[in-house]
């Protein structure tokens, strides 16, 4: 990965983040990639030596780092923190580091995970969250053939506001919130770890026989589908969101009205995917994009 440095932030951030922590040693795949998209691991692993990125976008996971690094030194008796296991299955070996582990030798493991992250995650549950917990739940059985218990993201929210917290009910009323994830029974841990091994199989034959990648679905791109709000003149919240122009011309108003056009976007794509330029998926989807752009609606006024 080539690293950048386009806002010239001091080189000691340069350096922590050119020197990685961690490894993933002999495994072929991290829990994380196991639970991320086929497409985007497999470019990931074609294109490091190609990937550019600039040290800004590493400041929060770098951030993130220093959190863990500090919350170690408060651990309990009890604890085991930052244990990275490894199981082989099925031909793959599997790795994966998890940050807490609390043993209770009656109850079993109760496993906690620490996310820096926004507070709109903490309002907008994600699905990785659950995806990612229940996988280092299989994970400890399989490896230490102990039974988990529980599993909690422990959230420290970057931008929380207290005045935000105030006056929104739904909004986090403190800077960290735990959040329970449930458990999933064994069967279900099994079987996702199975249909995550098989779509990263998949994705590894296409690239080694010259195939197509599978494609990225739209929850692996973060995608916003596009939308038609009908708007009233010097408003600034919509009457009413439609899925087409046609819902929305059907619900305007005699008068005072116009429709507003709200492009879909493929959010992590086009902000977030570090190998967005080598995918020729998006590729397509921009140029199919820059040929209707001309077409769409933007205002129409009744």
């Amino acid at each position: 990965m080539k690293l950048t440095n386009k806002h010239n932030l001091p080189q000691t951030f340069v350096n922590v983040i050119k020197r990685p922590t961690y490894s993933k040693g002999k495994a072929n795949l991290l829990i994380t990639e196991l639970i991320d998209s086929p497409r985007v691991v497999n470019l990931k692993h074609r294109h490091w030596d190609d990937i550019e990125v600039d040290a800004s976008e590493m400041v929060w996971s770098l951030f993130g780092s220093a959190v863990h690094g500090i919350l170690e030194h408060g651990k309990d008796s009890n604890h085991i923190v930052e244990e990275r296991l490894h199981v082989i299955y099925d031909g793959w070996h599997l790795s994966g580091a998890i940050d807490l582990q609390e043993v209770d030798e009656e109850e079993g493991i109760h496993i906690k995970d620490y996310k820096v992250t926004g507070a709109w995650s903490v309002r907008n549950e994600k699905q990785a969250w659950h995806d990612q917990l229940n996988s280092y739940a299989w994970l400890v059985r399989k490896a230490k053939n102990k039974k988990v218990k529980s599993l909690q993201i422990v959230a420290i929210i970057r931008d929380w506001s207290a005045r935000e917290a105030s006056i929104k009910e739904d909004y986090p009323q403190a800077p960290i919130v735990v959040i329970d994830i449930p458990v999933w029974d064994e069967d279900k841990q099994d079987a996702f770890m199975d249909l995550r091994l098989h779509a990263h199989a998949e994705a590894y034959f296409e690239s080694d026989t010259g195939g197509n990648l599978p494609e990225c679905s739209s929850e692996d791109m973060w995608e916003k589908q596009e939308k038609f709000a009908v708007m009233k003149e010097g408003g600034k919240r919509a009457k009413s969101v439609h899925d087409t122009k046609a819902d929305a011309e059907a619900a305007l108003p005699a008068k005072g009205y116009f429709i507003e056009h709200r492009p879909g976007e493929r959010t992590r794509c086009k902000s977030f995917c570090q190998v967005a330029d080598f995918c020729n998926q998006y590729q397509q989807y921009l140029s199919q994009q820059s040929i209707v752009t001309g077409k769409q609606i933007g205002r129409a006024h009744v």
